[in-house]
């Protein structure tokens, strides 16, 4: 999970401040932890309890915990109410708190079963399970050996819609602030593909703006899982 809370911590204060450079400090006293933070290591939480029986009760107590964290109107109504009913999103939510279950799954059935599991308690609309799966999907092949073209292939091929076929040039240049797993997932992917460290990768997200901690958090889980080795301490 250490990927994607540093891209979590890292893009925290750009979301409303974006840079379209790769030239900044990546920690400054202005750096926190966000809703993506929480319910990320809620998910791994819950997998350690029960193997993910239960992702809807452990999310839940997780953030209200740490009710005060920039969570989405809904999402917020949803755990403070305890309503413990779907709301049909295609947020990126679902895509941000996936990546405990590509580490937990032992197969790729495992592991794609799980992020539907873990998407569908909020984001039970097709394209929020969706963004699930690609990600999870994603980081169970990076951190199972496979090369980018290996990945940009199963993704491209397994999930409708995510052509990845923009540079992070393309997107930076016409890039708005946009929350959907549609828009995001595929930009995420764009930037970890054209990355050459985990540290770029973090950057190249940074700098193509919008929602700048949930892509750098996504960003993160991804490029920790292939250049995890190289990480630096």
């Amino acid at each position: 999970m250490l990927g994607a809370i540093a891209g979590d911590i890292i893009g925290s204060r750009f979301e409303r401040n974006n840079t379209n450079s790769t030239d900044f400090e990546l920690f400054t006293d202005k750096s926190k932890f966000t809703d993506d933070t929480v319910c990320t290591i809620a998910i791994a939480d819950a997998l350690l309890k029960n193997g993910g029986k239960d992702f809807q009760t452990v999310l839940v107590d997780w953030c209200q915990r740490y009710p005060n964290r920039g969570y989405g109107g809904f999402f917020y109504s949803w755990f403070i109410n305890r309503t413990q009913r779907p709301y049909n999103s295609f947020g990126n939510g679902s895509a941000m708190r996936v990546s405990p279950v590509a580490w937990f799954g032992a197969s790729v059935e495992e592991v794609l079963q799980l992020a539907e599991q873990s998407a569908a308690i909020t984001h039970n609309h097709p394209e929020g399970i969706k963004g699930a799966k690609a990600i999870a999907h994603a980081i169970f092949l990076a951190r199972t050996g496979c090369d980018k073209d290996t990945i940009k292939k199963e993704i491209i091929t397994s999930y409708a819609g995510y052509h990845l076929n923009k540079t992070v040039d393309e997107i930076r240049e016409n890039n708005v602030f946009n929350v959907t797993c549609q828009v995001t997932v595929p930009q995420v992917l764009s930037c970890f593909l054209e990355s050459d460290s985990f540290e770029n990768c973090i950057r190249l997200s940074v700098s193509i703006g919008g929602d700048s901690d949930t892509i750098t958090c996504i960003a993160g889980a991804v490029a920790e899982a292939y250049y995890g080795e190289y990480l630096k301490t």
